[in-house]
Order: C-alpha cells, then sequence, then structure tokens
C-alpha cells in the first residue's frame, strides 16, 4: 500500500473512531497517534495525517452542510458510517487543502479508492457522485494541471511495462478436535482477511507466503498446493500504475496460539474459525472464491 493511501486509511479510521465517540475519554490527538504508531509504525507522514485529521474536525460542521446539499437525499445520519467520513476527508482535501500538494483529481480520486476498499458495494459510486458534483460546482479547479503532471513525469501508459508488485499469502488451516479450523486476520474496517505481503528479493512464491504468515501470524505453515492467481491495476498519484500480481496457498499448520505482529499496519487481530463459522463472517468478496476452493479440497480428503 502507498504511503499516502495508508496514511488516509489511518486517518479514516481515526475519523470512524471519533464520529462514534468510540472513547469519550481520549483526546482526538491522542487518538490519532494511537493509531498510527499502532498501524503505521515508522511511517514518515505523521504531520500530513494531523493536518488532514484535525483539519476534517474543525471544519466539520461546514462540510456536513456542503454534504447535505450536494445529496439531498441522503440526511447525514442516514449515509454509513464509512461514507460518511470518506466524504468528510475527501471533501477536506477537496476544498480546504493544499492544491499543490494534493490535486482536486487526487483528492476525489483517492476518496473513490477509500470506498473501493472500505465502503460497500455502491460506496466508490456514491462517493464519485458527491465529490464529483462539488467539483464542477467549484468550477473544475486545477482541471489541467494533473494531465500536465503526469505528462511532465512521463507516465508509462502501456501495461506490459508497469512496474511489477508481487505478493503472496495463503488461506491458513489446521485439524483440532475432528474439526477443520481456518485462521483469519482481521482489519480496522470490520472485515476478516487472508493474511499476506510482498515477496522478497531472492524469495520463490511459497517461501514468500511461509515468511508472511509466519511474521503476521506466528505460525509456521506447509504448503499443500495453488489456490489461486490474480492481477489488478492499482495507481499510485505520484508514481503512476503498477500491476500488483498476488498469489494465494493452502497451508497447514498446527492448531495453537495466533500472534498478530506487533505493528501489522491495518489488521488488530487474528483468530481461528470453524469451517462452519466462516459464511457468517464480514469478508471482502475476493476471498470467497479462495475459500470455496479450500473447501473443496479439505472436504475431499
Amino acid at each position: 500500500m502507498a504511503n499516502r493511501h495508508l496514511s488516509r486509511s489511518i486517518v479514516l479510521q481515526t475519523l470512524f473512531e471519533w464520529d462514534f465517540g468510540v472513547e469519550k475519554d481520549t483526546k482526538s490527538e491522542d487518538m490519532l497517534a494511537r493509531n498510527i504508531e499502532e498501524f503505521g509504525p515508522g511511517l514518515d507522514d505523521s504531520h500530513f495525517m494531523s493536518e488532514l485529521f484535525l483539519g476534517v474536525t474543525k471544519k466539520k460542521a461546514i462540510i456536513d452542510e456542503i454534504i447535505e446539499k450536494a445529496a439531498p437525499d441522503w440526511p447525514i445520519d442516514k449515509i454509513s458510517a464509512i461514507d460518511r467520513n470518506i466524504l468528510r476527508l475527501g471533501l477536506y482535501e477537496l476544498l480546504f487543502g493544499d492544491r499543490e500538494q494534493v490535486p482536486p483529481k487526487v483528492a476525489i480520486n483517492e476518496a473513490i479508492e477509500l470506498a473501493k476498499s472500505f465502503g460497500g458495494e455502491n460506496s466508490s459510486r456514491f462517493i464519485n457522485g458527491v465529490l464529483g458534483g462539488v467539483y464542477k460546482e467549484i468550477g473544475e479547479p486545477g482541471k489541467d494541471d494533473v494531465s500536465s503532471h503526469k505528462k511532465h513525469k512521463h507516465f508509462e501508459t502501456d501495461p506490459s511495462k508497469f512496474p511489477i508488485e508481487k505478493k503472496a499469502g495463503a488461506v491458513v488451516y489446521a485439524k483440532h478436535d475432528g474439526d477443520i479450523y481456518f485462521a483469519f486476520v482481521h482489519d480496522v474496517f470490520g472485515y476478516w482477511t487472508l493474511s499476506k505481503g510482498s515477496i522478497e528479493d531472492g524469495e520463490n512464491e511459497e517461501q514468500g507466503a511461509v515468511r508472511e504468515i509466519k511474521e503476521e501470524m506466528g505460525v509456521d505453515i506447509k504448503i499443500k498446493e495453488l489456490l489461486g492467481r490474480s492481477e489488478y491495476i492499482a495507481t499510485h498519484p505520484e508514481n503512476g500504475k503498477i500491476r500488483k500480481q498476488v498469489v494465494f496457498f493452502l497451508g497447514e499448520t498446527q492448531y495453537g496460539d495466533l500472534v498478530l505482529e506487533k505493528g501489522s499496519g491495518g489488521l488488530d487481530d487474528a483468530k481461528w474459525f470453524k469451517m462452519e463459522e466462516v459464511a457468517g463472517l464480514k469478508m471482502y468478496d475476493n476471498m470467497v472464491p479462495l475459500l470455496t476452493k479450500a473447501v473443496e479440497i479439505l472436504t475431499k480428503e
């Protein structure tokens, strides 16, 4: 995850907590500092995050009034908490942010990406519609700046020449007392997901998956077989497009304590679930085919 995208994700998490009053006795600045330490250790972007978070909280009344005018069919309290705070963050950057640092179109695109990652099925369209409408109302400032910036940076347009980032992960399972258990990690936006990470230099895919699971969940796995591969194009506002290639394996381990890696960015828990419990978990859609295949393999054994 690009640093600025991770920074915005941490700000969004903090806005979510602040909006709900999860910790009423905790100062908002302390809440942000705690989340930076927990989810972005070593991330040298604290000034940007602090400026963004405090800016949104101070301008909340104005921003909420703009949201109500831009989306009159959606009272502010009827908009989901995630979408509401993505809009607040995006509108702050669009209307009050430093346009030299974050051009308006970049602010909109970043908000849409947050909606795709953490919102519901229609969140990205909703966010795009509201922010796009506000952008047109203010005269589309910097409309040509982003394209000029890209032209100056000579961003590659041929997908075959995009830089490649390789990641590996696994569906981790264990057999215990006659049952099959799956191990998942939990992210700060409430989803149970699979552990994965970047493949390091000198590693093959299986070695990368084994190391990542060990580092992130504290267990040793034995690779059983390949479950699937995927590739998608991600856009970095400064570096252009990147081809992200992800491979997932089925990995067996011994049932025991899971130990979430300290400082795992964006994660807050790791837990075992019986096979029959998995269907009731809140998960990302792209996990379903992998888990379905894993279940088919294990139930045939």
